[in-house]
């Protein structure tokens, strides 16, 4: 969407707050031990506190109110009866919705000491973000954001997964355009001044292809390579973004 009012941005800000608020409080409690479940349940007892539904139940009929993606899994895990353990990268992904306005974020836990590809992979998808949104500004093209997202992971050593990208975002869990994590030299979509998007790279230490599950909705890496994500929700304008999803 692009916003065309004061009362627009401040419901966009007020879910922005929201789903931060679960992803924090839910990415608190990431420990060994605990399951996706009970990750899945702290989230959403935040959301229902606060008046707001978790969005991809209600859009796509997903069975969950978070994604929670461990290791090789990249996005779209199925919270269940898995237990974390120590040394797992656990990816919480959150979209939902209040008096129909849409914000969307993800972060990546470390549980315990990771190894240092790990770790690395993580600060990788969090640098990505940050170049990506340097150049999320009205007049450039969104390819210019892939470009950078994708530069910074190549510089680190890492790959993004072409198939999986950011989006429109604001009345609607998804909506024009997509923002691809790399360089799409065909691209000539434009950012606009009010636009509302999320950039979301989701990067692997592996070939960067990805496979869906049986169950129809984890997307995991192809060669069962780490994979690390990292999302905010932006409302583009002529300088620096404004991110609604920020702490």
């Amino acid at each position: 969407m692009s916003i065309r009012s004061h009362f627009e941005f401040d419901k966009l800000r007020a879910i922005g707050r929201i789903v931060r608020r679960a992803l924090d409080t839910a990415a608190a409690a990431v420990r060994p031990g605990i399951t996706t479940a009970e990750l899945e349940n702290i989230g959403a007892r935040v959301l229902a506190e606060r008046g707001a539904e978790p969005a991809p139940p209600k859009t796509y009929g997903f069975p969950g109110a978070l994604c929670i993606s461990v290791n090789d899994e990249a996005i779209h895990g199925i919270p269940g009866q898995r237990v974390i353990e120590a040394g797992d990268l656990v990816k919480l992904d959150l979209a939902a919705e209040k008096d129909g306005f849409y914000a969307d974020a993800a972060v990546t836990v470390q549980v315990g000491e990771a190894d240092a590809t790990a770790l690395r992979l993580v600060r990788c998808a969090e640098s990505a973000f940050a170049r990506g949104a340097a150049v999320a500004t009205a007049g450039n093209r969104v390819a210019e954001i892939g470009r950078a997202v994708e530069g910074e992971t190549r510089r680190r050593g890492f790959r993004v997964i072409r198939e999986l990208c950011g989006h429109g975002v604001g009345r609607a869990i998804h909506e024009p355009p997509n923002v691809p994590n790399y360089h799409d030299p065909r691209s000539r979509t434009r950012l606009t001044e009010g636009l509302v998007i999320t950039i979301e790279p989701i990067v692997t230490a592996g070939r960067g292809q990805g496979v869906l599950d049986p169950d129809g909705w984890t997307i995991r890496t192809a060669d069962g390579s780490l994979s690390a994500h990292f999302e905010h929700t932006l409302v583009i304008t002529r300088a620096a973004p404004i991110i609604l999803t920020a702490p």
